[in-house]
């Protein structure tokens, strides 16, 4: 079903879960009225936090970007970050060794601050494995993809360590009508090759919700589930991970999910949101 406005649906809840691709930004970069939809949020007294599976960057570098863009007064304490979580595991799990990782060199420094040495894939010596505990797949940046792949998959045929998928989305649009592979997806394809199944961080998965939940709910305000909307542009992701954490979900149409295929996809995937909504315009 449509719902004419998304605003009228947002009244009904005190706090507000949203995407970020596809639903505050996309390619071009703010999408429209997105400062006015925030500026509403602040004024009804609903409190939102942003969850984003970008874990290429820092709260504060998403807050310095988003300002950049002109949305102006998002705190970081608002934001979520899939890199988030994948650092509190990697801080807390792993003690030892050097961490293996495919992706830039910024979402490295960012990630592994946990006083471990980290290894871009590209500096692997597959004769050498011994001081490496963890691999992390990290950003679909910042590797040769015609040979860092296959030193990934041949390091982890060789060598059983904690593999962290620090961000699940497997695409993400680049144009109205492209997308370009995420770092999901590369996961995807080497958990396939090898039957081996990854630590993922990120929306569907459970644990950003949690947090995001716990986070709201340390200031002694208590809010319940029932309370709680999850907006999001992607059916396998936002929608998916929102319904299993028992929130009503809401899919919006201005980025993953184009409006000619929202239909055929909610019912081939099963994945049903209990809103449709064009934007969060409005």
């Amino acid at each position: 079903m449509r719902t004419p406005s998304f605003r009228e649906i947002a009244k009904n809840f005190k706090v507000i879960f949203l995407d970020s691709y596809g639903v505050l930004k996309n390619h071009k970069g703010l999408i429209e009225g997105v400062p006015e939809t925030i500026a509403f949020l602040r004024e009804e007294g609903i409190t939102f936090r942003v969850l984003t599976n970008d874990a290429s960057r820092s709260q504060h570098q998403q807050a310095v970007v988003f300002d950049q863009l002109g949305l102006k007064d998002l705190d970081e304490e608002e934001i979520i970050t899939s890199g988030m979580l994948a650092k509190q595991f990697l801080q807390h799990k792993i003690k030892e060794g050097k961490i293996a990782y495919l992706g830039t060199e910024n979402s490295a420094e960012y990630i592994l601050q946990s006083g471990l040495e980290h290894i871009a894939v590209r500096n692997i010596d597959l004769n050498n494995l011994d001081d490496i505990s963890a691999f992390v797949f990290l950003d679909d940046e910042g590797f040769d993809w015609n040979t860092d792949i296959d030193t990934t998959v041949n390091f982890l045929r060789r060598k059983t360590v904690p593999v962290i998928v620090a961000n699940s989305d497997k695409y993400y649009p680049v144009s109205k009508n492209d997308v370009s592979v995420a770092t999901g997806g590369i996961a995807k394809l080497c958990e396939s090759m090898l039957n081996k199944k990854f630590i993922h961080f990120g929306k569907p998965d459970t644990q950003m919700f949690n947090y995001a939940f716990e986070h709201i709910n340390q200031n002694g305000q208590i809010f319940d589930k029932e309370e709680i909307l999850m907006v999001g542009d992607t059916l396998s992701t936002d929608i998916l991970g929102g319904n299993k954490f028992g929130l009503k979900t809401m899919l919006v149409l201005s980025g993953n999910t184009r409006a000619e295929n929202a239909d055929l996809w909610i019912n081939s995937s099963g994945i049903i949101p209990d809103y449709i909504c064009d934007s969060i315009l409005g």
